[in-house]
This record gives structure tokens, C-alpha cells and sequence, in this order.
């Protein structure tokens, strides 16, 4: 496993994954991590989706939603991730996108760490405000007007090469002492 520091350095957004899907040890390490966020609330749901007929559906209404926005078809919004980690929280909470980014952002972090890569995806909300969204999370067991859309986890191995991050611009650090 990687220095905390050096994957946080080193971690960087794939647009590009093979169909092998994750370990579930290894899955289950990562969804730990997201677990752990830095939250005391726990208002989150983690959905895990490797299932390949829900996964054709998150990326066909994600891609609708771009196409709405962009007035263009999308390619796939999930890059051939074969695993779609779904973070939603509790609408009643004032912290919940707060929330349900430090969830992703440790699923990513976490994954890195094991040698599996990840990319943010947007549109989780818009998704499960569709009909068909709504849908999936009462397939789910979940009630659809407690729960908001926060964000989508793409996860799986790159199919090219590795992003190298960029230097970062020191000024726009400001230090008051």
C-alpha cells in the first residue's frame, strides 16, 4: 500500500478502464475507506453496481442527462467502468453534499492506495430525480424523496496510460501566521 501523501499527489482522474472488475476484497477495502469519511452524520448510502445490465442503465440515463445539457450525444459518461459506486445522502441533512464528497473523495484516495483507479462523475442528482432514477432506488429498498443524488464513482483499471498530475500554482496558497 502507497504513502497517504504520495496518493494524494499522485492520483489522478482515468478516462479509460478495461471490463476487469475489482476484487471483491479489494472493492470492499475501498467501500471501508468511504465508510470512514471524515463525518460524524453518516447520512450516506454507498451503492455498489457491478451488476452489467445496471450499470448500461446508470451510464444510458447519465448520457441523457449530458446530451440535455450539451445538445450533443454523449459517449459513455462512465468511461467502460465495469463498477459505478453511487454516493447519495439523507435530503434532510444541511451537510449532505459536504458529506457525500468526503465519501468520494476517500473512495478515490483508497482506491488508488490498492492499484485501482477511479474517476468523479457528476449528474447523480439529475439522474435520480428521472422516473427511471427513482425507479433504481426502490428497486434499491430506498425511499425516494429521503435520498439525493451526490455524485458517481467510475472504478476499474486504466486502458491506457496514467495521467501524470500537473505542477501546482504555489500562489494559491495565502499564509497568514
Amino acid at each position: 500500500m502507497k504513502n497517504t501523501l504520495q496518493v494524494l499527489k499522485e492520483r489522478r482522474s482515468v478516462r479509460g478502464y478495461t471490463d476487469k472488475l475489482v476484487p471483491e476484497e479489494t472493492l470492499d477495502k475501498i467501500i471501508e475507506a468511504g465508510l470512514y469519511a471524515p463525518s460524524t452524520r453518516q447520512d450516506t448510502v454507498l451503492i455498489v453496481v457491478q451488476d452489467p445490465q445496471t450499470v448500461a442503465t446508470l451510464k444510458k440515463l447519465n448520457a441523457r442527462i449530458v446530451e440535455e445539457q450539451r445538445g450533443r450525444p454523449a459517449t459513455d459518461p462512465y468511461y467502460g467502468a465495469p463498477t459505478i459506486i453511487v454516493v447519495i445522502a439523507k435530503r434532510s441533512s444541511g451537510a449532505a453534499l459536504y458529506n457525500g464528497s468526503l465519501v468520494l473523495g476517500n473512495l478515490m484516495n483508497a482506491a488508488h492506495a490498492l492499484g485501482v483507479e477511479s474517476c468523479w462523475i457528476h449528474r447523480a442528482k439529475e439522474v435520480f430525480e428521472l422516473d427511471e432514477g427513482k425507479a433504481l432506488l426502490e428497486q434499491w429498498g430506498l425511499d425516494v424523496d429521503e435520498y439525493i443524488g451526490i455524485g458517481n464513482l467510475a472504478l476499474g483499471y486504466p486502458s491506457g496510460d496514467y495521467p501524470v498530475a500537473e505542477p501546482r500554482d504555489a500562489r494559491r496558497v495565502i499564509k497568514v501566521l
